[in-house]
């Protein structure tokens, strides 16, 4: 099985699929190849693979989102490495959850700034709030990639390995040269304290400690600081394709999702149980 593997892995590279792809693909395909035995997929009917997957839903009760993932590691196998027609099988895949985004209010994400006594770690936050970052893409920023004179930041190598630019706000960049200043990174705009790139899970944690000192209540991550950032943006008239454009979403309809957390539209209907109170006034 080793062998297999190790060819699965190597189109995987060849094809330039993100390391967080690879791994998870190796694992299910892996998970795949000891159920049904590395020298009998190849000739395994469509009935039995969907089978397989009715088998983890029912017993591993597998995510919608983790059975897609298998659904894609298994067809790479069939459709990249054997070079099979993509008519090969179907298989069933489940209707997308259609979960709104958690957003905070300004007066939230101003409480979370607010508590950060740390100027590393206020930037960090504030960075991935002002310019609407992925925390992977947070912790690639290069110094380089900050331009002060065109007053935007380089997103290079985002989701999809596509290249965006974001937005530059005046008072990050007099907090980022205040960091720099006190840290002097090398090469990352973050780096961790024996050099090389930010932990993820450090951001993670800087986060929640800042939330639960700002006495906010609510489950915080990095991820709903980019929501938070759209949302705002969308609720103080910004037009939706440059949302779009900021966030680096391929699809306009990922970026619309905002307008149903949005309170622009809300705000401007009167609730009807305010009626009962007129008279009051």
């Amino acid at each position: 099985m080793e062998k297999l593997l190790e060819k699965y892995r190597d189109i995987l590279i060849q094809k330039r699929y993100s390391k967080n792809t690879e791994k998870v693909y190796i694992n299910y395909f892996t998970d795949f190849c000891r159920k049904f035995g590395p020298g009998n997929i190849d000739d395994l009917s469509k009935e039995k693979i969907n089978a397989y997957i009715s088998e983890l839903i029912r017993e591993r009760n597998i995510s919608a989102s983790q059975q897609n993932q298998r659904i894609n590691a298994i067809k790479f196998y069939y459709e990249k490495v054997l070079g099979r027609e993509k008519e090969y099988y179907e298989l069933h895949r489940p209707h997308k959850e259609q979960k709104l985004p958690k957003v905070l209010s300004k007066n939230e994400v101003k409480k979370i700034l607010s508590v950060c006594e740390n100027i590393k770690h206020k930037s960090i936050l504030m960075l991935i709030y002002s310019a609407g970052l992925r925390r992977s893409e947070s912790i690639n920023l290069k110094i380089t990639d900050i331009d002060s004179e065109r007053m935007v930041i380089n997103i290079r190598g985002g989701k999809g390995k596509k290249d965006r630019i974001s937005l530059l706000s005046d008072h990050m960049l007099v907090l980022l040269r205040n960091y720099y200043r006190a840290y002097r990174p090398k090469d990352y705009l973050f780096e961790g304290q024996n050099g090389g790139k930010y932990s993820p899970t450090s951001i993670a944690n800087i986060l929640k400690k800042a939330s639960l000192k700002a006495g906010i209540r609510k489950k915080v991550t990095p991820h709903i600081l980019r929501h938070s950032f759209a949302t705002h943006l969308l609720e103080q008239g910004t037009d939706l394709r440059y949302i779009q454009e900021l966030l680096g979403h391929n699809s306009s309809k990922t970026t619309e999702v905002y307008t149903h957390v949005s309170k622009k539209a809300i705000d401007q209907i009167k609730n009807p149980v305010d009626d009962f109170f007129d008279d009051e006034r």
